[in-house]
């Protein structure tokens, strides 16, 4: 039995369960039939505009974002799945802040689903810096199927170490 590393912590039950459906190879059907279509979110720009359209309907006093990319250096399968940096710099007398988010490349592929939940995630990086209760109740009020949508991320990041791409490519099915 192969370690499942993306599912580490949760019960040997479920681990199990994901176990069998890889050996009967229907882990990748399980996650087109779930989540059928990939976003469209392709470029930098509509990734930023996506982002601050959820800043703004959910976190409207969080300090503004200078930037969100797709960020081909982040290597998901064995780093993050997104990153966000606070930067400061005195310029003059003040003190500027900056807020950077970027997403790992990878999931300019994947369904719109999983890259809200990254997003979200990391958007409540704004006012949690920690993974405590605070964050998670943060993540679940942006995004109230979040810790499905982790998991079922955690399935996605699976199939991609063990198959690779569940989605082809520039479709939506």
């Amino acid at each position: 039995m192969q370690e499942l590393k993306y599912l580490i912590g949760y019960s040997d039950q479920l681990t199990g369960q994901v176990q069998q459906l890889i050996a009967e190879g229907g882990l990748g059907e399980l996650l087109r039939k779930r989540y059928p279509l990939t976003h469209e979110i392709k470029t930098d720009k509509a990734l930023y505009d996506f982002t601050v359209e959820l800043k703004n309907q959910f976190l409207r006093k969080a300090p503004p974002l200078s930037k969100v990319v797709f960020d081909s250096r982040i290597n998901v399968l064995h780093q993050a799945l997104g990153v966000h940096s606070f930067h400061s710099r005195v310029q003059g007398g003040k003190l500027k802040a900056k807020s950077e988010i970027r997403i790992g490349a990878v999931f300019k592929t994947a369904p719109p689903e999983f890259l809200r939940m990254i997003v979200v995630h990391e958007l409540a990086h704004l006012k949690e810096k920690e993974h405590n209760k605070a964050f998670y109740s943060l993540c679940e009020h942006m995004e109230p199927a979040y810790h499905q949508l982790e998991f079922d991320l955690r399935l996605y990041l699976t199939h991609l170490e063990l198959f690779g791409e569940l989605y082809e490519k520039n479709t939506k099915t």
